[in-house]
């Protein structure tokens, strides 16, 4: 039953507008949340709108016009101070009066008559006594045809959708494109109901980016004031009073559960960022990597509010120690990279230091196979996922390069764990960090909401790595896991020997340094073959740096041993190298030359004075070099030469010369190459190959092996079948394209064959080695012209083939030997004779036990020279060497 009230004219702002005949008026506030007051409009009634299914009620719809009704005066008025009247108020508390817009009741506004004009309300003509102006509006209005009494009712209704069946399909629809809203109702200060226009989508929607306190519900679902989170109603109310009933865009980024996340557009600001920077809000990392624009804003707002400790912050202390402004942001080169988060930078000063990519994890063992105890068999470089891959790609980046490194944070010593320097690290404009996450070689670390010890860069990180993890890249791509299969040699004195021939062969190997023991040890990794090496310097003698002993002691150095070590590792650690296999000793490591940056370190350490040429070197094609390097480090009295007296040298000289080694042996010729390569049998073995090649001859004849059921492998002794139809044993060189090249490794001779005449070598043929050795002629070199280099082979068969020679190992060079040959019958040398013939040319070299052989090539030649002969009928072709010609005399 109502009840008069009597007539008082209020002021309040229009906070929501429930129907076109409803309005909440909010009150001036008195030292609290301001109160509210619903105004029902007296003597009318509007369409009612549609209403949602809830557990107690099913879903309606739309009476015609309740929409234009309802925004009608929602346009009018929200937002705005009004004047209202309370005429009658119910037994059940509701209130009935009228608003109107103006500065006093004379001239102001009445909402009421105004919506009847319009013909958005019908009157209550039941409820009126006598003549009335609302009357008269609403039968002008009826005549004029306006709002409802225009008719076509069935195209005033809404439909609305109050459920979305596919969210992802709905964003990746609209993602980036402004879409006009109404916000119907605001949850709490960061999570609002929205109604989508112009299809009339009800969306549940949460403020990208950021989280505001909330109100904890009862069990009657109503807020429960002692376990809500504090500021939780202020933050509603900043949102509420701004953005309730408002005309907004909403661009929806991605979704979580059943809401839609997104940024709200409002002409007057971020609501985020205000939310923000008075405190109502923190960021969130989950969310703010998708914010339209970037988080910067976001992050710098609530930066603002910490500082200033506003509200959430009132207790805020910064985590972690501060950092001074001189040392936060500095240049360095990368010399190591560790792992796949660390690198080890070189500073302007000379110092080192090492340093963490912040928030960034690199690959790890999954967590499915639990905690692995490191052993022998675990090398987590290889054997972890991914973990090669991001070592190689930081490696391939960084090693060398000038880096910019700014310091985000530094983290305490803990749990056993030494204090970090994390920072962010940058080659020219790109992230180093943000390229690893981008392509799926390391994860972001999730931190806690109030620990604020992150990198810098921290939003840009979780954006790439939801851009990883959306194209299955790296370490999400979980069907394409890379696998390593290391073959580790170091110290594995077998396997060295197997490896051995083949990587004397080979020449120039690339390799990867893995580890620097010390200035003239490392340990290396070979990509072609996959396997891991331990390399020993060729040629000199090095001091060694202090050591760890098995005991856990320290063995002392020998004295410019660390010097030594940091000259090594600046030059070479993870850096790509080429290697000369020459020998291996006992213990399975190989001995060589290594070569990085068009140096030969050997020599590089030398004239650092920091080694001495070794006797071994004598023989070596770098011995000049060396010799050369270790007179200018003496006279500048670098390093170990420091104390040097002139009277040593004569004194190593006398110890270095020895004599030339006489040892002719009988062989056969099988094969010369193009290049000067020749081939030769032993006569000792002779008996043996025979017997080996009766052998196998048997065992195809009684096994004839069946065509194409053998696959020729790289590096793969295998049974090959030659052209006169008998099957001799072979190595697979190379499998292209069906075609199958093999060296007879009993002969020499190679040839491109089918893979269907190829089998697979019986047991017992494997052991034997190969009887065909391989020799290049000492002291002489071949002319590059290609008639005098045909005439110089042809000579040079015609002198030993089909006849047993003589042959003497004279010396080696990069693992080939050199040998001296002569004829069985009159003890001719046969290089002499053709250097004589003017058909080959005399390649000097320094060795003092060589230089009786040298002198008499070098009259012969010189007579060739006299006589015009063969390549010196027109002159010394020596002096192009000259410098103008690109050559080195």
């Amino acid at each position: 039953m109502a009840a008069s009230h009597p007539t008082q004219v209020c002021r309040g702002i229009v906070k929501q507008v429930l129907s076109g005949d409803a309005v909440i008026v909010r009150g001036q506030p008195k030292g609290g949340p301001p109160p509210e007051r619903q105004i029902n409009f007296s003597n009318v009634i509007a369409p009612r709108q549609a209403r949602r299914a809830t557990a107690n009620a099913p879903e309606t719809v739309d009476e015609p016009y309740a929409w234009e009704s309802r925004e009608f005066l929602r346009k009018k008025v929200i937002g705005k101070e009004v004047l209202f009247t309370v005429e009658t108020k119910t037994s059940t508390g509701r209130e009935y009066g009228a608003i109107y817009i103006g500065k006093d009741i004379a001239s102001a506004e009445n909402i009421t008559e105004t919506m009847v004009s319009e013909g958005l309300v019908m009157v209550r003509r039941e409820s009126i006594r006598g003549e009335s102006r609302l009357m008269d509006l609403e039968d002008t209005a009826k005549s004029q045809g306006k709002g409802r009494w225009a008719g076509g009712d069935a195209q005033h209704v809404r439909n609305i959708k109050w459920t979305c069946d596919n969210m992802r399909s709905f964003v990746d629809k609209a993602r980036g494109k402004p879409i006009d809203a109404v916000i119907e109702h605001v949850r709490d200060g960061s999570t609002v109901r929205c109604l989508l226009l112009p299809d009339f989508n009800y969306i549940t929607l949460m403020i990208s980016g950021i989280r505001c306190p909330m109100n904890k519900l009862d069990s009657e679902g109503k807020p429960d004031k002692t376990s809500s989170e504090p500021f939780a109603d202020e933050a509603r109310y900043y949102t509420e009073s701004r953005l309730l009933q408002r005309d907004v865009q909403v661009i929806l980024e991605t979704f979580n559960n059943n809401n839609f996340v997104g940024s709200i557009i409002h002409p007057n600001g971020n609501i985020a960022e205000a939310l923000l920077r008075e405190g109502f809000a923190r960021c969130v990392d989950w969310s703010i990597a998708s914010v339209t624009g970037g988080p910067e804003k976001l992050r710098a707002a609530e930066k603002l509010a910490k500082e200033k400790k506003l509200r959430l912050w009132t207790d805020y202390k910064p985590s972690g120690p501060k950092i001074a402004d001189k040392d936060r942001e500095f240049t360095g080169k990368v010399i190591e990279v560790v792992n796949g988060d660390a690198l080890v930078v070189k500073r302007q000063d000379g110092s080192t230091k090492k340093i963490f990519l912040a928030s960034i994890r690199p690959p790890r063992l999954p967590e499915s196979e639990g905690p692995r105890a490191p052993g022998k068999n675990f090398r987590p470089l290889y054997d972890i996922p991914w973990l090669f891959e991001t070592r190689e790609f930081l490696r391939k980046k960084l090693i060398g390069q000038k880096v910019q490194i700014t310091v985000d944070f530094i983290q305490p010593a803990q749990n056993n764990y030494p204090e970090k320097t994390c920072c962010t690290v940058k080659i020219g404009d790109i992230n180093v960090a943000e390229a690893m996450v981008s392509k799926g070689l390391a994860t972001v670390v999730r931190y806690r909401q109030d620990d604020d010890q992150r990198a810098s860069c921290y939003d840009d990180l979780l954006s790439a790595e939801a851009k990883a993890i959306k194209t299955n890249k790296g370490l999400h791509n979980k069907k394409e896991t890379p696998i390593h299969r290391i073959a580790d040699i170091s110290g594995d004195v077998s396997k060295a020997k197997s490896f051995l021939p083949f990587l004397q062969r080979a020449g120039r190997t690339e390799a990867v340094v893995e580890f620097v023991a010390s200035g003239s040890r490392f340990r290396l990794f070979i990509p072609r073959e996959t396997c891991l090496i331990t390399f020993l310097l060729a040629g000199i003698s090095c001091p060694r740096g202090s050591r760890p002993t098995p005991g856990g002691g320290t063995l002392p150095g020998e004295p410019f041993g660390e010097e030594a070590l940091n000259l090594s590792k600046s030059l070479i650690m993870q850096r790509e190298v080429e290697i000369e296999v020459d020998s291996m000793d006992k213990g399975g490591n190989y001995i060589g030359w290594l070569h990085v940056d068009k140096k030969n370190l050997s020599v590089h350490l030398v004239e650092e004075g920091l080694s001495s040429v070794h006797v071994t070197a004598e023989s070596s094609k770098f011995y000049h070099a060396l010799s050369t390097a270790q007179t200018a480090a003496k006279q500048k009295k670098l390093n170990i030469w420091a104390n040097y007296v002139e009277e040593e040298k004569e004194e190593k000289v006398e110890e270095l010369q020895h004599d030339r080694v006489l040892d002719y042996k009988p062989v056969m010729i099988t094969e010369v190459s193009r290049d000067g390569t020749l081939f030769a049998q032993y006569c000792s073995d002779g008996p043996a190959l025979e017997q080996l090649m009766e052998k196998l001859r048997q065992e195809f004849t009684k096994n004839p092996p069946l065509a194409g059921a053998y696959t020729p492998k790289r590096n793969e002794l295998c049974a090959a079948q030659f052209i006169d139809g008998s099957w001799y044993r072979a190595k697979v060189e190379k499998v292209a394209a069906g075609k199958v090249s093999v060296r007879y490794i009993d002969y020499g001779n190679r040839e491109d064959t089918q893979s269907v005449k190829c089998a697979a070598l019986p047991m017992g043929f494997h052991s034997a080695s190969g009887y065909a050795h391989e020799f290049h002629l000492a002291l002489v070199k071949f002319c590059k012209d290609e008639d005098f280099l045909e005439d110089a082979l042809a000579a040079f068969m015609n002198e030993v083939m089909d006849r047993e020679v003589l042959i003497n190992r004279e010396y080696r060079v990069a693992g080939a030997e050199y040998a001296s040959i002569q004829r069985s019958d009159t003890k001719v040398d046969v290089a002499k004779t053709l250097i004589s013939q003017g058909l080959l040319m005399l390649d000097e070299r320094k060795d003092k036990r060589l230089q009786s052989v040298v002198s008499e090539y070098r009259t012969a030649q010189e007579e060739a020279k006299r006589k015009h002969l063969n390549i010196w009928q027109y002159g010394d072709i020596t002096d192009d060497d000259a410098h103008e010609f690109g050559m080195e005399r």
